[in-house]
């Protein structure tokens, strides 16, 4: 028999309000079925941090620090302007790390280390 909301200790008004939510409408990133123009039929060149990333994703997978649904939960948590500016990459990198902070893999002061380092090289090799 499954626990009811006493046995959880849970309140049914609390159950009831999480059920009244409206699964039906569409979130913004929801694209599917609207009218996106032509579809470009054509393999392209990823650049070289795309290819990172997806391999990324494959390594934190395969050594369980990060699921493919906690990616596109963050994906999909992303504003509607942030959503429609950023590339697809570019999301994925923003849940990455947003879920490895969460999973206490990273902290921010490590990735903003790393981050201000990366930018340090930059400079120097672009001088």
């Amino acid at each position: 028999m499954p626990p009811t909301a006493s046995d959880l200790n849970v309140s049914t008004t609390r159950i009831q309000m999480k059920m009244e939510r409206d699964f039906t409408r569409r979130g913004h990133h929801d694209m599917g079925g609207l009218d996106a123009g032509p579809v470009q039929q054509t393999e392209h060149d990823y650049a070289l941090w795309e290819k990172r990333v997806d391999a990324l994703m494959v390594l934190l997978a395969e050594r369980k620090l990060l699921s493919v649904d906690q990616l596109r939960k963050g994906i999909e948590s992303l504003p509607p302007d942030a959503y429609e500016k950023m590339s697809y990459y570019e999301r994925w990198i923003f849940s990455i790390t947003q879920a490895l902070q969460h999973n206490g893999v990273l902290t921010t002061a490590e990735l903003s280390h790393k981050l201000e380092a990366v930018q340090a090289r930059a400079q120097t090799e672009g001088a």
